[in-house]
């Protein structure tokens, strides 16, 4: 009968020549997760917990179980030999009858390749067929082949016993020198040399044809209709319905054999420990908050509610606006780029869904990006000395946190359509500086060109810094005029920065233009709403933007989870 793909799925293994792996996971817990969402969904947890432990010893693996798999420059872990045995040990899990490799050696120093081979050697005494493609083995690796199969430009070359690959070749005219490694020979007689194509193209027709034609070509052949006889003698029927069952049984689970909640679970337990043990998006990510925000802190220390004060209070307001927002898009691209191959080689396995594996990356990583955005906001509301009340704290609170959840959706976003880290990580500024234009900050509200007013309306940049002002200065009506600049005031001291007083008649020139009114007739801004009419920003904007930022935060992800549909449904077709 046809192989199908699931028929093959059904009765092998396959492992591809990169290993990719969570790399904060031990050995232990990667195949641990492996048994959930690939072994049959009946099997109690306790014997998926045996089948683990015996393919462990089985792969030689006992002794550095409990090491992490390690990440190139974060987390020391385990080696290359190791790191291939477990990727073995993967698809043994499940019991193949057949194991496919695709050069399991390459990589590896000669000790370590003969250490993998001596490891398929064991499976296929168990019973197994291992069949794999090899790169420059070593003698020692050669001669633990049992059968060896040669190919070239696309045709047979050799196929037959691997110690008698050597009397073809000596047979033909091409005789291998004495203690030299069979494998280099016919690596090197088979080979193209650059600028001899033609002549190296020549000779491997011969060498193909030859084997064909020759003796031991023909023997492959009568050996295959030898066994097709026999399949059929033996009753090829029974045989076809037992393939046939094994394909059913596949199909049955839908391309996965664990269901929506089990994957949900495996997955949930993997990411909660990913998260906990990358430095990089736990403790670094915490240390970078206080850090920040004490430094912030110190620099816009009790700021009194003057006139240089305003431009102090809305600079920090701004200030963690743009720390918050690109001090988490790009960790959240690092880590979702860095995963995006292992999610795919793992989604097309039939290990888990994608709407699973979406989900539960954000429910994972949501107490990280809450916890964050309020230690930074929690020290620096006191230590800046904004507006003292416990409710307008609370809601800057929650601004921040709904903040953080629009950027990290960008970052979905942009990881789910690039995918490439280098280039996802050039694109992110291009999108973000002009979000970051239409703040509010930079340029008045009112100056945005009109075929530019479309970015603002999907800035969170914007929207976040409008809610935490009127959240601020809504309530306001006590701004003192020290530090006024105008006809009837000037600096108290003669050291008032020469600055701040240009900052502060900019003010005064902005607000005076709002209101149609003579510069002269106003020294300075004395309540909160005079400070939010100069921004343009209305007083009763405050839950449209608290609504803006939510639905921001829910579209990028939708977006995001059918940017990333769409590419697995791309490569299925």
């Amino acid at each position: 009968m046809e192989a199908s793909p699931s028929l093959l799925t059904a009765l092998s293994g396959y492992v591809q020549q990169d290993d990719l792996f969570i790399g904060s996971l031990t050995i232990r817990e990667s195949l641990i997760f492996q048994s959930m969402v690939r072994l049959d969904p009946d099997i109690p947890q306790a014997d998926r917990l045996k089948t683990v432990d015996q393919v462990i010893r089985t792969l030689g693996l006992t002794k550095s179980q409990n090491t992490a798999i390690g990440i190139p420059g974060r987390i020391k872990g385990i080696s290359g030999g190791e790191k291939k045995r477990l990727s073995v040990a993967c698809e043994v899990l499940t019991n193949p009858a057949l194991l496919f490799l695709d050069e399991p050696t390459s990589g590896l120093d000669a000790f370590m390749a003969n250490n993998v081979v001596d490891t398929l050697l064991k499976l296929a005494k168990m019973g197994r067929t291992v069949v794999c493609t090899i790169h420059q083995p070593s003698s020692l690796v050669f001669s633990k082949f049992d059968r060896l199969m040669l190919m070239s430009g696309g045709r047979v070359a050799y196929i037959g016993d691997a110690s008698l690959g050597t009397r073809f070749f000596n047979r033909i005219g091409y005789l291998c020198p004495d203690h030299y490694n069979p494998a280099d020979h016919f690596i090197d007689t088979l080979a193209i040399v650059p600028n001899e194509e033609e002549s190296c193209a020549q000779k491997q027709k011969a060498i193909c044809d030859s084997f064909g034609e020759g003796e031991e070509g023909m023997q492959i052949k009568d050996l295959v209709d030898k066994e097709m006889e026999k399949i059929e003698h033996r009753g090829l029927q029974r045989s076809v319905s037992v393939l046939a069952s094994k394909e059913a049984e596949v199909i049955s689970y839908t391309n996965y054999r664990a269901n929506w909640w089990m994957q949900f679970k495996a997955l949930m337990w993997r990411d909660s420990i990913g998260i906990l043990r990358d430095p990089e998006l736990s403790q670094i990510k915490i240390i970078q908050s206080i850090i920040l925000a004490l430094l912030f802190g110190v620099i816009y220390f009790n700021n009194p509610l003057d006139q240089p004060g305003i431009m102090n209070i809305n600079g920090a307001l701004f200030l963690v606006v743009v720390n918050l927002s690109f001090g988490n898009i790009f960790p959240v691209i690092n880590v979702f780029c860095e995963e995006m191959p292992i999610f795919l080689r793992e989604h097309f396995n039939g290990m888990y869904r994608v709407d699973v594996y979406f989900i539960t990356k954000q429910l994972v990583m949501l107490p990280l990006f809450i916890i964050q955005p309020i230690i930074l906001m929690s020290i620096l509301y006191f230590m800046v000395g904004f507006y003292a009340d416990i409710t307008t704290f609370f809601y800057a609170l929650f601004i921040v946190c709904l903040l953080t959840q629009d950027v990290i959706g960008m970052g979905y976003l942009i990881s789910c359509a690039v995918s490439q880290l280098d280039v996802a990580l050039t694109l992110t500024p291009v999108i973000c500086i002009p979000l970051l234009l239409m703040g509010g900050f930079y340029l008045s509200t009112g100056s945005i060109p009109v075929y530019f007013v479309w970015i603002k309306w999907i800035s969170w940049f914007h929207y976040s810094f409008e809610a935490l002002m009127i959240n601020q200065w809504s309530n306001i009506d006590n701004i003192s005029c020290h530090g006024a600049v105008g006809p009837d005031s000037a600096p108290e001291s003669a050291h008032a920065n020469r600055t701040v007083a240009a900052t502060a008649q900019l003010f005064m020139s902005e607000y005076t233009r709002a209101l149609g009114t003579q510069e002269e007739d106003v020294n300075c801004l004395t309540t909160g709403s005079q400070v939010l009419q100069m921004f343009g920003f209305p007083e009763e904007n405050f839950w449209t933007d608290i609504f803006a930022m939510v639905a921001i935060s829910a579209v990028f992800r939708l977006v995001a989870f059918l940017v990333l549909l769409g590419k697995t449904y791309r490569k299925k077709r």
